[in-house]
């Protein structure tokens, strides 16, 4: 374990409760910055499991953003599926438009979810191509952040998590995507509120994640949440930031 930073002077009683009521992220944030070393949690998390490399950058950003509407709700081994089979199917986004939507939900259906899914892809290509005149959302790196993301969650179907995924990993964009892992982390430690909304919670993280560290904590906080800081029993004796976790401290 690595740690740098005296333990919280806080711990909250047990998980699922909140010392505090929600506050206006502004509010919140200052009180979180007071109490919780976030550089340190990333450089312990860091330390247990590397610094993990964007091998998405340069991807192009349509490509990405299909990606990620396809990863919702499945499994990473059958998004990848999916979205080859998609790929393999349809050479370009014209001929997803073209074709029947029958066939493009047999194309995704192993990914789940798939009319549901068919329908928010076919929606978003038809207004990107009669918005632009292309597929082409490469100016979406040129903005900032906080300005890409309010373009693409214009589109129905684009969550805060699914504009971050794709601004962040095809980006670079220093934007804080949230999923259940998260979620769980983050609630533990006492990050975010132990109640309150995603984009409350997206909003806070935006504000405290150190400069340069938005993808390596994004990627660290999963693999935690699937090796240590499980949904059930977690592992919070060997846990690298423990120090810094309101559940944790109740725990150990």
């Amino acid at each position: 374990m690595s740690a740098s930073s005296p333990p919280t002077k806080r711990t909250r009683p047990s998980e699922g409760r909140a010392a505090r009521p929600a506050a206006p992220a502004a509010e919140w944030v200052a009180a979180v910055l007071e109490e919780k070393p976030v550089d340190h949690i990333v450089r312990n998390l860091e330390s247990a499991y590397g610094v993990p490399e964007n091998k998405w950058t340069g991807w192009d950003v349509l490509d990405m953003l299909v990606a990620v509407i396809l990863s919702q709700a499945t499994s990473d081994a059958n998004s990848a599926r999916t979205y080859d089979a998609l790929k393999e199917r349809f050479p370009t986004w014209d001929a997803v438009l073209r074709a029947r939507e029958r066939t493009l939900v047999e194309t995704i259906r192993l990914g789940g979810l798939a009319n549901q899914k068919a329908a928010v892809i076919r929606g978003l290509l038809r207004q990107i191509k009669e918005r632009h005149g292309s597929f082409d959302l490469s100016f979406l790196r040129d903005l900032p952040a906080e300005e890409a993301v309010r373009y693409l969650a214009g589109f129905r179907g684009v969550g805060p998590k699914t504009a971050a995924c794709t601004l962040l990993f095809a980006c670079s964009l220093e934007l804080f995507p949230l999923d259940t892992h998260i979620f769980r982390i983050l609630r533990r430690v006492g990050l975010v509120p132990a109640r309150g909304s995603d984009r409350f919670a997206h909003e806070v993280m935006n504000r405290v994640v150190p400069a340069g560290k938005f993808y390596s904590f994004h990627v660290n906080l999963i693999r935690h949440g699937r090796k240590l800081c499980r949904p059930r029993d977690p592992l919070c004796v060997r846990c690298p930031i423990v120090e810094y976790c309101d559940y944790g401290q109740t725990r150990v």
